[in-house]
């Protein structure tokens, strides 16, 4: 039996698949936050490279990956894809588990498949200078990582929760030579105002968002660089699903169940759109999807399917998303890359039509799936993707009252090596469990945009 898949660079995607002429209705389009007319590609002029401009508004199924960056993934992609055998005898279940590790970036997670593309598209375009935000520090440092591939200055905005708890990660990206500021900060006014109405603010993604784009927009040689959400990121990292379906095929397997975890929703539409494009053509018509989030950011599982802005100060498109609403600011979960408030459009409109389930975890769940992975497949794997591990085990262990095979796809996004804190945390027993009471939600929502809060 083959243990693991490794495709060679001859096998590696030369196109990226866009869902968005295969989706079961017409996606709402984004906004202009100054007007709230529909959203203009010029309108993202000043604010995002021209190519990736494009590739936000496209609707073409295939969209060609230019030479130099499959040069770029090549030094990681193409990734493994492995049977975790040995999880499924622990668990004593009849499903076979299938892992697609994206730990093996230089950065150690998927954010380079997009992050590469951003920074070569910028550097095409004459810019000298980059911001982003980041949660756990996963999407700053593959930015950083990309920056200094292409010659680019890169300021990064880390949400102070995550700055404070992985300090090696703020290492990692001042190594490839970026700037890295604990947001809220006082370089931005959206930073200020968080700043004056609680000193202490933990932060949140959608905080370090709003000053990432404020000093963009500042300066004339800066362009911004979003890292989950919007549709050329989902676009990018669906490198991963393609190289997955190409393994499986090789596996002799197609997954009854694809799962991954949640934030903004870019590692697992990375995954699970190549194998939807089957679902909706009708090709593989039982194929099931689960999103995996955290209990105390629970944006697809309580959230509302509305506009809303990406980012808590409101200079950025609002979207017509599944959200806690752009104030919402989450308790200080290890998953830093999950504490989002909102997801990306298109697998919000997948959910709504029945095409993607949600499913909410609790932090000590979630670890407690990480352990028993790490104890028996060795890999510590990060809290973020521990969530889709987390689903996925609910999956085995459905198989096995069954007494059902099924054949269970989850992606690894990242590796956990930054995150051991957080295992400590957990091993000593001192790990909480952050909750969001309906009030803190209906608090938070009530200050959507007013012109068009639903459709």
């Amino acid at each position: 039996m083959l243990k693991r898949v490794l495709l060679s660079e001859t096998d590696l995607p030369d196109r990226w698949y866009n869902i968005h002429p295969d989706l079961p209705a017409p996606l709402p389009g984004p906004l202009n936050p100054l007007t709230m007319a529909p959203l203009q590609p010029g309108d993202l002029a000043d604010l995002l490279p021209r190519k990736v401009i494009e590739h936000e508004f496209t609707q073409e199924r295939w969209v060609e990956i230019p030479e130099r960056v499959r040069d770029v993934y090549k030094i990681w992609r193409p990734s493994p894809l492995v049977r975790a055998e040995r999880l499924e005898r622990a668990l004593d279940t009849p499903a076979h588990i299938y892992f697609k590790f994206e730990g093996v970036s230089p950065s150690g997670s998927h954010k380079p498949n997009t992050a590469v593309v951003q920074a070569y598209y910028a550097a095409e375009e004459g810019v000298r200078r980059l911001t982003t935000e980041t949660g756990a520090g996963q999407w700053g440092s593959a930015l950083s990582f990309a920056g200094a591939l292409f010659g680019l200055e890169v300021n990064v905005y880390m949400v102070r929760a995550s700055f404070e708890q992985k300090p090696y990660r703020k290492s990692l990206m001042r190594s490839w030579g970026a700037e890295v500021y604990s947001s809220p900060t006082e370089r931005t006014e959206a930073g200020r105002r968080i700043l004056a109405k609680d000193p202490d603010s933990p932060g949140s993604i959608g905080i370090a968002i709003s000053e990432a784009v404020a000093d963009a927009m500042s300066r004339d040689d800066t362009k911004f660089a979003l890292g989950s959400i919007m549709n050329n990121v989902l676009l990018h990292q669906t490198v991963i699903g393609l190289e997955a379906k190409k393994q499986m095929e090789i596996m002799g397997e197609y997954p009854d169940v694809v799962i991954g975890c949640v934030g903004g929703g870019s590692n697992y539409a990375g995954l699970a759109y190549p194998f939807m494009q089957d679902r909706l053509s009708g090709e593989r018509p039982r194929t099931r999807f689960v999103a995996a989030e955290p209990d105390a950011c629970p944006t697809l599982t309580r959230g509302k399917l509305a506009y809303d802005y990406p980012d808590t100060a409101g200079l950025t498109p609002p979207l017509y998303m599944h959200t806690l609403g752009h104030d919402f600011i989450p308790g200080s979960i290890h998953a830093g890359g999950l504490r989002y408030h909102g997801d990306a459009p298109s697998l919000c409109l997948l959910k709504e039509h029945g095409l993607v389930e949600a499913r909410a975890f609790p932090q000590t769940d979630v670890f407690d799936a990480a352990v028993t992975f790490a104890r028996s497949e060795g890999f510590v794997i990060a809290p973020e993707s521990s969530h889709g591990l987390k689903a996925a085990i609910v999956e085995a262990l459905a198989a096995r009252a069954a007494g059902q095979e099924r054949v269970v796809l989850f992606n690894i996004s990242g590796h956990g090596n930054f995150d051991l804190a957080a295992f400590d945390s957990y091993l000593a027993g001192t790990m909480e469990n952050p909750t969001v009471t309906n009030e803190q939600i209906a608090e938070s929502l009530s200050v959507l945009p007013s012109p068009a809060s639903s459709v």
